[in-house]
C-alpha cells in the first residue's frame, strides 16, 4: 500500500478525541445515583444529631490549633461549608455523616467523663479521677491533644494528668501523647501509660516497618492534601480529617495482658476486655462500673469499619470481631447506661446501647458469613463482592453504613484472610505486570484511539467503573497520553462524587488530582521523626532499617556488628551478609565476643544520626560514638541501604 493510501486510511479510522468533561461538575448519572441514595435512606432522621450535640460545654478559642513551628494543626472553620442539603457532588449519606463529624468542642458524656471531639480524626476522652485526669487516646498529633486538655482544665478546673490509656496500636490514638504527658513525668512515675499487650510491637510494625508506603497510601485514604470543599474533601467517615504535625510515641508502663483484668486508676475502676485481632492487632475495651459506661475503643463506632484498611495493614478477623462485640453485649449491654468510643458520639440508654451493639455485631458477622457462604459455593472474590447485598438493619441504622469500610471492600478482605489474593483461576495466578498488560490490552482493542473511544462511550453512558479500567490501561500503556489522563481524572471524579464512603471518595479524588496536577504533595503527617524513633526498641528500629537493605549495593562479605546503647541498656547485633541484614536483640550484660565491629552510642545520638542531624565523623570526633574492630563495616551497612521515596507514583507507572 502506498504511503498516501495508508495516511488516508488512518485519517478515516481516527477517532475524534473530545475535550475532557468539565472539572468539579456532577454528570446526570451521578445526580441520579445520589438522588436514589437520598430516597432510600432516612436522611432527615435527627436522633444522631441530638446525640452528637448532647452535653456540649465549650469550644477551643478560635477553633484553630497551631503546631510548635506555627503551622496549622487543625482549623474547624474549614468545614463551615457543610450545611444544608447535600450538593450534587457529594453522596447525601456521606454529607450527613460529615455534618455529624464536624460538630466539635468539649462535651460531657456523664458527670466525670468528658470528650474532646471534632479536632482530629479521632477524639480524646478525659475521665476525672480522685486527683487528676485519666486520658484515653490522645489523638494523632500533640497540638490538638494539648489544646483539648487546656480547654478541659479551663472549663472544668485544673487537674494534672495521672494516666494515659492507649486503647490500640493505631497512630490516631497514641500520636498526640507528647501534648498531654512529658517523657520526664512518665519516667518519674507521675503518669501511668496503659496499653493492651503487644501494643508497642504492633504500633512499630504499622508506623515504622511499613511506614513509608503506608504514609503514601494515607494520602489517598484520608485525602490529606485534597482541598476541603464540595468537590474535594468533605470527611473521612470515621471522622473529618487527620490533624497535621509530628506523631509521637512512648512505650507503655503497664500492659493489660489478660481478658477480664481489672485495674483501679486514681480511684476509678476499669474492667478490661481483650479485643486484639479485631480493629487492631493490639486493642482493648473497658467498662467503668461506677459510671455504668462502656468504652468500645474503635471496635464499635458509628460506621462500618475497615476489615482491610486502604492504607494497608494486616487483614482483620471479622469472626472474632463479631464475637468480641457479642461478649461486650452479653457482659455489659444491659448494665451500660452509656456507650462511648474513640470516634463519633456516644449512645445513651441501655436499650439503645444493646441495639447498637447488636447491629455492630451483625454487620461483621454478616460480611464474614455471606462471604464464606458464597466462597464455599465456588464464587470468586470479585463475584462475592458484587453479590453480597446489604443486611436489612443497614437500611435504618446509619451506624453500620459504608462510611469508612464498605461491604464490597470488606468482603474481599474476608476472602483474602481465608484464601489469599488468588481466586483459584489459573489465568490470574501469574498475570503480566500492569504496564506490560496495559500495552497488550490497548493493542488488542485496536490501538490507543479505539481504546479511547471505548472509554469515552462508557463515561458518557455513566459506566464509570468500565471507563476507569479502559482509561487506566491507556495511561499505563502510555503515561504521556494526556487526553487519557484527563478523562481518567474525570472518571475518578464521578466515582468519588457517588461514593458513600469517605475513604472511597478520597481515593478517587486524590487520584484525579494527581492525574491533573502531578504528584507533588508533601505529607502533612510525619511518623519518621525523632519522637517516634526514640520510642522504638532498638531491635525493632534495625528491623525497619533491614527492609531498606539492597543486596546489589552490598560490598564485601559483611560481618557481625554489635551496637551498644548505654543510655537505654540495649544491645543489638547485626549479622550483615551479602543478601540479608539480620538484627538480633542481645543481652546488654554479655560481652561482644564474636563480633567484628563494636559500636557504642546513645540512642539519642543514634536518632540524630538517622535524622541526618549529625554525621558519623562528627560523632566520632566528639567521642559520642566509639567504634572498635572493623571500623568500615558500619559504613558498608549504611551504604547498602536504599533511600526511600515517600512520594512514589500511584496513578501513573
Amino acid at each position: 500500500m502506498k504511503k498516501s493510501a495508508i495516511l488516508i486510511a488512518a485519517l478515516i479510522s481516527a477517532v475524534p478525541i473530545l475535550a475532557a468533561p468539565p472539572q468539579g461538575v456532577s454528570t446526570e448519572a451521578t445526580k441520579a445515583a445520589n438522588a436514589e441514595v437520598a430516597a432510600e435512606l432516612p436522611i432527615a432522621d435527627q436522633s444522631d444529631f441530638e446525640n452528637a450535640n448532647r452535653g456540649f460545654l465549650a469550644k477551643i478559642p478560635g477553633d484553630r490549633i497551631l503546631n510548635e513551628d506555627g503551622s496549622v494543626a487543625w482549623d474547624s472553620h474549614q468545614f463551615d461549608f457543610i450545611t444544608g442539603a447535600a450538593p450534587d457532588t457529594v453522596n447525601p449519606s456521606l454529607w450527613r455523616q460529615a455534618k455529624l463529624n464536624s460538630i466539635h468542642g468539649l462535651f460531657e458524656v456523664v458527670p466525670g467523663i468528658y470528650q474532646i471531639r471534632g479536632y482530629d480524626l479521632a477524639q480524646m476522652t478525659l475521665i476525672a479521677g480522685k486527683t487528676g485526669w485519666i486520658i484515653v487516646d490522645p489523638l494523632t498529633t500533640p497540638a490538638p491533644s494539648k489544646a483539648g486538655l487546656a480547654l478541659a482544665n479551663k472549663t472544668l478546673g485544673d487537674r494534672p494528668v495521672v494516666a494515659v490509656i492507649f486503647t490500640h496500636s493505631h497512630g490516631d490514638h497514641f500520636g498526640g501523647i507528647a501534648g498531654v504527658a512529658s517523657p520526664e513525668d512518665i519516667k518519674a512515675g507521675k503518669i501511668q501509660v496503659i496499653a493492651p499487650h503487644g501494643f508497642l510491637a504492633e504500633s512499630v510494625g504499622e508506623s515504622v516497618i511499613a511506614g513509608t508506603a503506608m504514609n503514601r497510601r494515607v494520602q489517598y485514604q484520608f485525602g490529606t492534601a485534597l482541598p476541603v470543599g464540595t468537590t474535594g474533601h468533605v470527611g473521612g467517615g470515621l471522622g473529618q480529617k487527620l490533624s497535621s504535625g509530628d506523631v509521637s510515641l512512648v512505650p507503655p508502663t503497664r500492659s493489660i495482658s489478660k481478658d477480664g483484668e481489672t485495674l483501679t486508676v486514681d480511684g476509678i475502676s476499669f474492667d478490661f476486655m481483650d479485643a486484639g485481632e479485631t480493629e487492631a492487632p493490639a486493642e482493648l475495651v473497658f467498662y467503668m462500673p461506677q459510671y455504668k459506661a462502656l468504652h468500645t475503643a474503635e471496635v464499635a463506632t458509628r460506621t462500618f469499619h475497615n476489615v482491610l484498611t486502604p492504607r494497608g495493614a494486616l487483614v482483620r478477623d471479622t469472626l472474632k470481631w463479631s464475637k468480641v462485640i457479642d461478649a461486650m453485649l452479653a457482659k455489659y449491654g444491659a448494665k451500660s447506661d452509656v456507650m462511648l468510643a474513640s470516634h463519633h458520639w456516644p449512645t445513651w440508654g441501655s436499650d439503645n446501647v444493646k441495639t447498637a451493639l447488636k447491629n455492630q455485631r451483625g454487620i461483621y458477622r454478616y460480611v464474614h458469613d455471606q462471604t464464606m457462604r458464597q466462597a464455599n459455593q465456588g464464587a470468586t472474590m470479585h463475584e462475592i463482592a458484587e453479590n453480597i447485598g446489604e443486611p436489612d438493619f443497614a437500611k435504618t441504622d446509619f451506624g453500620v453504613r459504608d462510611y469508612y469500610g464498605t461491604l464490597n471492600h470488606n468482603s474481599k478482605a474476608v476472602y483474602q484472610r481465608y484464601f489469599g489474593w488468588w481466586d483459584a483461576v489459573p489465568a490470574h495466578y501469574h498475570e503480566l505486570p500492569p504496564v506490560e498488560a496495559s500495552k497488550k490490552y490497548v493493542e488488542a482493542m485496536g490501538g490507543a484511539d479505539k481504546a479511547f473511544a471505548v472509554g469515552e462511550k462508557a463515561f458518557n453512558e455513566g459506566d464509570y467503573r468500565w471507563a476507569a479500567t479502559v482509561f487506566n490501561h491507556l495511561v499505563f500503556a502510555d503515561p504521556a497520553y494526556e487526553a487519557a489522563k484527563q478523562w481518567l481524572a474525570s472518571t475518578y471524579e464521578q466515582l468519588g462524587f457517588q461514593s458513600e464512603a469517605g475513604t472511597w471518595r478520597n481515593i478517587y479524588l486524590v487520584g484525579a488530582r494527581e492525574l491533573r496536577e502531578g504528584n507533588n504533595v508533601k505529607n502533612s503527617i510525619s511518623t519518621a521523626n525523632a519522637k517516634v524513633l526514640s520510642g522504638i526498641p532498638a531491635v525493632d528500629l534495625f528491623d525497619a532499617m533491614a527492609t531498606r537493605f539492597n543486596p546489589a549495593k552490598m560490598q564485601g562479605d559483611g560481618g557481625i556488628i554489635r551496637f551498644w546503647f548505654p543510655d537505654r541498656k540495649e544491645a543489638v547485633s547485626i549479622d550483615l551478609g551479602k543478601s540479608v541484614m539480620f538484627p538480633r536483640r542481645e543481652d546488654y550484660a554479655i560481652t561482644a565476643d564474636g563480633s567484628d565491629t563494636q559500636i557504642t552510642i546513645s540512642r539519642a545520638e543514634f536518632t540524630k544520626l538517622l535524622m541526618r542531624e549529625t554525621s558519623p565523623m562528627a560523632l566520632i570526633r566528639n567521642k559520642q560514638m566509639i567504634i572498635s574492630g572493623n571500623d568500615a563495616l558500619m559504613a558498608i551497612m549504611f551504604m547498602a541501604l536504599d533511600e526511600v521515596n515517600p512520594q512514589f507514583d500511584i496513578v501513573t507507572p
